[in-house]
């Protein structure tokens, strides 16, 4: 699609200054970064084990165990799409979950490490 605008002109740069590779290397050895780090680790990684061995376990029981999972539950309801519909409402509280720690216990923290980046840039 062609316009008859014009480029936009080159001006001074309004956003934050940049810091340098050292200082960015200087914050991820730091103590606080390194807290983060784990802040996130020790949340994200159990639960991402616990849902892949969950799933896992949704999968092989579809495979192995087929009379288990056609039993019924309510009229045409059967275990296995109980567990399917589970897998749904796992990913969304997961999800949910981790909104909130996020919230809660890194966003305030990489907000810090940020501004004082910018700060000293």
């Amino acid at each position: 699609m062609a316009t008859d605008a014009s480029p936009p002109k080159a001006g001074p740069d309004t956003g934050p200054a940049q810091p340098t590779t050292e200082r960015f290397v200087e914050v991820q050895e730091s103590a606080e970064f390194t807290e983060l780090r784990r802040a996130h680790r020790s949340f994200a990684f159990p639960l991402t084990i616990a849902f892949v061995l969950w799933y896992l376990l949704y999968v092989l029981l579809s495979n192995y165990a087929g009379g288990f999972m056609g039993t019924t539950v309510y009229s045409n309801i059967n275990v296995a799409f109980v567990f399917g519909l589970a897998q749904f409402v796992t990913t969304f509280l997961i999800a949910w979950f981790y909104a909130r720690h996020a919230a809660a216990k890194l966003d305030p923290k990489a907000e810090a490490i940020k501004s004082r980046m910018e700060a000293d840039a």
